[in-house]
């Protein structure tokens, strides 16, 4: 991929119970945001990770807490950190028109051979089309 993009977001982990506030859930339009969620996904699981390793969150319970997720979904998410670089990569470019979810690469991040993962994610990325 030889141009480059910045995709910024910005998290609220502030604890809603203290404050008192209403949890509000925004959902956000195909129209309005081009980016596949799938990709925003992989954002994130980078992201959180780097906070982890930076030690900014203790660790992925409290990051499921602050969240309002359960532990099993913020494993699923992170299990995205497990596909080849590549194949990380691919999916933070991904066109707007993508049909691919986290549902998919299921299967393929259970492979540890990136050659497989790649091989697995050809077919799949194929049959998309």
């Amino acid at each position: 991929m030889s141009s480059q993009h910045e995709v910024t977001y910005t998290l609220d982990f502030a604890d809603r119970r203290r404050s008192g506030s209403k949890n509000q859930v925004v959902r956000e339009s195909r129209e309005d945001n081009p980016i596949p969620r799938i990709a925003r996904l992989m954002a994130l699981a980078i992201r959180l990770d780097g906070l982890i390793r930076e030690q900014t969150l203790p660790n992925y319970a409290a990051v499921a807490r602050r969240g309002r997720v359960t532990r099993a979904r913020m494993t699923q998410l992170m299990k995205l950190l497990h596909l080849a670089p590549d194949l990380q990569e691919q999916i933070l470019f991904l066109q707007p028109s993508s049909c691919l979810t986290e549902r998919h690469l299921r299967l393929i991040v259970r492979q540890i051979d990136w050659h497989e993962q790649r091989h697995l994610f050809r077919e799949l990325t194929s049959r998309q089309k």
